[in-house]
C-alpha cells in the first residue's frame, strides 16, 4: 500500500508462501484480519488504504491463497469492533458525567445526561464505573455514589442492572485492590448500603453470589456485606458509614416533609407547599412526599392532599416513577396501616383509582384497584 510499485511483488510472495505451506490458511486469514483492524489508522498515512484493501481481498480469494471464510469472519469482526468502539465511547462519556456529578451534586442533570446517551444496555457498566471512581475518592463522593444509586434505581435502572453491575465489580475486585487497598471492605459497604436503601433486597445478595465464578474473592465481600446488615443497629450505622452526608439529610428531609404536609393540611397554600418540596432539593426522594401525603389523607380524612399531589405532577415536581414508588410503599404496608385506620384499604383503592384516571400513576395499578374493590363484594 505504501509503495505501489512493490504491490505485484508482495502479492506474488504471499501467494507462493501459501502454495508452499510456509504460511498456513489460518495464519493468512489472521494477518488479513489484523490489517482490517488497523485500516482506520493506516488511512491517516495512506488515504487510499481502505480502497486498496477492498480490491485486494477478492483477488487473493480468487487466486486461492486467502480462504473465502475471511469475508464472513471479517464481517463478524467488524461488528465486534463496532461494539467495542461504542463501549469505549460510552465509558469515556460516563467518566465525564460522573466527574461532573461529583462536582455539582446534581442528580436530575446526571439522569438527563444518561438518557441522552441512550445506551441502557450499558447500565451495569455505569454502576461499576461510578463505584470504582467513588472508592478512589473521599467519603463525600462515596456517599454521593450511594445516594445516586437510589435515584437511578427509582428512575431508570432495573434491579437486574444493579445486580449485574455489582457482579462485574466483584469479578474484578482483585484487580481493583491493586489500586485501592481497602477495596473489599468498601465494596461490602456499598452492597450493604444498597440493601439498606432498598436498592437491593437481601435475596439479591444470594443472586449476586451465584453469578460469581468459583473461587472468586468477591464471594467473601458478599458474605461481609451480609454480616454488616445482620449486625445490631445496622441500618443507622450503614447509613452513616461515610460520616453522615446524605444519610443525615434523608432523616432531616423526612421531618421537613411531615411539617410541610401538616401546614398544607391545616389550610396552607398549594403553591407554597410545592415550593417547600422543591427547596428540599431531593427529587429522588419525592416518593416519601407521596407516601406521607396519602397516609395523612387517610388519618385526617382530608382528600385535599390529592390536590397537592395533582399540582406536584402538573408542575413536573413529582414524576410518575416517584408517584408509583410512593403508592407501592403504601400498598405494601396496607395490612399494618389498617390496624390504625380501619378503612385504609378502601381509601387506598379510591386514591389509586383517582390517580390512574388523572394520569399521574402508572396504569399497572389498575389491576390492583380492581382486585381491591372486588374483594368486599365477594365477601358479602
Amino acid at each position: 500500500m505504501e509503495i505501489r510499485t512493490a504491490e505485484q511483488l508482495m502479492l506474488k510472495l504471499l501467494k507462493e508462501a501459501s502454495e508452499e505451506g510456509l504460511i498456513s490458511s489460518s495464519q493468512m486469514v489472521k494477518g488479513f484480519a489484523r490489517l482490517t483492524e488497523s485500516l482506520d489508522d493506516l488511512a491517516l498515512d495512506i488515504p487510499s488504504a481502505k480502497t486498496l484493501f477492498q480490491a485486494l481481498v477478492p483477488k487473493a480469494i480468487s487466486e486461492g491463497w486467502l480462504d473465502a471464510s475471511f469475508l464472513k469472519s471479517s464481517s463478524e469482526d467488524r461488528q465486534v469492533l463496532a461494539e467495542d468502539k461504542r463501549l469505549r465511547q460510552y465509558k469515556g462519556e460516563v467518566v465525564t458525567i460522573i466527574h461532573e456529578y461529583f462536582l455539582s451534586d446534581d442528580i436530575p442533570e446526571l439522569i438527563r445526561s444518561l438518557e441522552d446517551l441512550g445506551m441502557p444496555e450499558f447500565n451495569p457498566i455505569f454502576l461499576k464505573k461510578l463505584i470504582t471512581l467513588a472508592m478512589d475518592r473521599k467519603n463525600r463522593e462515596k456517599e454521593m455514589a450511594s445516594v445516586l444509586l437510589s435515584a437511578l434505581h427509582i428512575e431508570i435502572f432495573s434491579t437486574e442492572d444493579i445486580v449485574n453491575g455489582f457482579v462485574m465489580l466483584l469479578e474484578s475486585a482483585e484487580d481493583t485492590a491493586l489500586d485501592i487497598l481497602d477495596a473489599s471492605n468498601e465494596l461490602a459497604l456499598f452492597l450493604a448500603r444498597a440493601v439498606i436503601d432498598d436498592v437491593l433486597a437481601p435475596l439479591n445478595l444470594e443472586e449476586i453470589s451465584s453469578k460469581l465464578p468459583p473461587n472468586c474473592s468477591g464471594g467473601e465481600t458478599v458474605y461481609m456485606a451480609r454480616s454488616l446488615i445482620a449486625a445490631r443497629h445496622a441500618g443507622e450505622r450503614i447509613l452513616r458509614c461515610w460520616g453522615g452526608g446524605t444519610g443525615w439529610a434523608v432523616e432531616d428531609a423526612k421531618d421537613k416533609i411531615l411539617k410541610l404536609l401538616e401546614e398544607y393540611e391545616s389550610g396552607g397554600v398549594v403553591s407554597e407547599a410545592c415550593q417547600c418540596i422543591r427547596d428540599l432539593g431531593m427529587p429522588f426522594f419525592n416518593h416519601e412526599v407521596v407516601k406521607k401525603a396519602l397516609v395523612m389523607a387517610m388519618e385526617k380524612k382530608n382528600d385535599r392532599m390529592l390536590d397537592l399531589l395533582q399540582e406536584c405532577f402538573n408542575e413536573g415536581l413529582i414524576t410518575i416513577n416517584q408517584m408509583t414508588k410512593g403508592f407501592t410503599r403504601i400498598k405494601d404496608g396496607l395490612d399494618d396501616l389498617a390496624l390504625d385506620i380501619p378503612n385504609a384499604k378502601e381509601k387506598f383503592s379510591f386514591y389509586a383509582e383517582y390517580a390512574c384516571k388523572k394520569g399521574w400513576l402508572q396504569a399497572s395499578f389498575g389491576s390492583y384497584v380492581a382486585d381491591a374493590s372486588s374483594t368486599p363484594a365477594a365477601a358479602t
